[in-house]
């Protein structure tokens, strides 16, 4: 398959394209757009899946995938992924890296004369342990070697980056924050909803880091028969498993509550058109996509307020924040955001996409690279 003998822009991350998270989709929409805009892109990346081939274009959108030799925890051993990542980035003008990533200090010493934007997405997250201590301490050293060499760093906002563990690094490196893209999913049809009682959403992927456990508490503390909670996400390709079968027990004999699996392209306008009510209750987040194509379609959010989720809620006055793990005033936020008239819905709606809409996020990201390219 023919290809430039130079790229624009070669995008690094770990996982990309089938596989659907916040970071990956961050990561896709930004080098399709780059694509469409006439910018040779390549993305390098692990082959997660081994069905996947070695190299294919995706939308515009060079994908080098590098062979798994061992999957570990969330992540994977790959020799050649630094290597294949290194030889790409000399044939380019920018490396764009998107962390967290456990390769990251290797591909940032080799990239060559490419300059280097750090995209620092989220801190690592695993389940407390000891062993898992000392596997984000690793990852957020190969984080903080990365930052040191960066000629840019982005984040979702500057909150985000002052609440990461490696701040200390980041503020003393060029700080741009954007705000991930988010796509606007109104035009749906409401196929998922099952009566005219309050219906709840919550899409991600179902993990640990989700608090999917507290939602389901906090909805099972609602009496009303045809309320109904709409749980959707991967459960079953996610990195380092799913707790779906926890999440199950949680939910125990209770028919109100669905869990509708990975939703895909018009399932996912008709999740946000079935709910009155979306909810992210996450235990570590950094934004969340999902809230803000909630918030897009006129559809209040009720997110944990950590640092960069509790973002778009602050910016927008669209939605409430509740404390992590609190299923009460998760209950009560719910119920307090479904009574929102429809005028201050579609205020909510107007000011999320006055924020994130649109190529908002694609602008700002091509405005920084032409300038690092010395092309403004």
């Amino acid at each position: 398959m023919s290809q430039p003998h130079r790229f624009d822009v070669t995008v690094m991350l770990d996982y990309y394209a089938p596989y659907v998270s916040g970071l990956t989709e961050s990561a896709r929409l930004t080098a399709e757009g780059l694509a469409r805009r006439g910018w040779k892109v390549a993305v390098v990346c692990a082959r997660h899946d081994p069905a996947l081939p070695r190299h294919e274009v995706l939308h515009g959108v060079h994908v080098f995938r590098a062979p798994v030799l061992a999957r570990v925890s969330r992540g994977f051993l790959s020799p050649a992924l630094p290597v294949l990542a290194g030889k790409l980035a000399a044939r380019s003008d920018i490396l764009h890296m998107h962390l967290p990533n456990p390769e990251a200090a290797f591909v940032a010493a080799a990239r060559g004369p490419a300059k280097l934007v750090v995209t620092y997405h989220i801190d690592a997250f695993l389940p407390d342990g000891v062993v898992n201590r000392l596997g984000l301490w690793a990852v957020d050293q190969a984080c903080k070697a990365a930052v040191r060499k960066a000629d840019l760093v982005i984040t979702n906002s500057e909150e985000q980056a002052r609440g990461s563990r490696i701040w200390p690094t980041i503020r003393r490196r060029a700080l741009l924050p954007i705000p991930s893209p988010c796509l606007d999913r109104s035009g749906g049809e409401p196929r998922l909803r099952d009566g005219d009682g309050l219906h709840i959403g919550f899409m991600g992927r179902i993990t640990v880091e989700k608090g999917i456990e507290y939602l389901i508490r906090a909805f099972r503390a609602i009496p009303d028969p045809a309320a109904r909670l709409l749980i959707a996400g991967d459960d079953r390709s996610v990195a380092g498993g799913s707790n779906i079968a926890q999440l199950r027990r949680e939910a125990g004999d209770d028919p109100r509550i669905r869990f509708t699996g990975l939703l895909r392209g018009q399932a996912v306008r008709d999740f946000y058109a079935s709910i009155d009510v979306f909810a992210l209750p996450s235990i570590a987040e950094s934004f969340g996509i999902v809230q803000v194509e909630a918030m897009m379609t006129g559809v209040p959010p009720v997110t944990t307020e950590l640092p960069g989720s509790d973002y778009p809620v602050k910016a927008t006055g669209f939605g409430r924040l509740v404390p992590p793990r609190d299923p009460a005033a998760l209950r009560a936020a719910l119920l307090e955001v479904a009574r929102l008239p429809a005028e201050d819905r579609a205020a909510g709606r107007e000011a999320a996409v006055k924020l994130f809409g649109g190529e908002t996020s694609l602008d700002a990201h091509e405005e920084a690279f032409r300038r690092l390219r010395g092309r403004p």
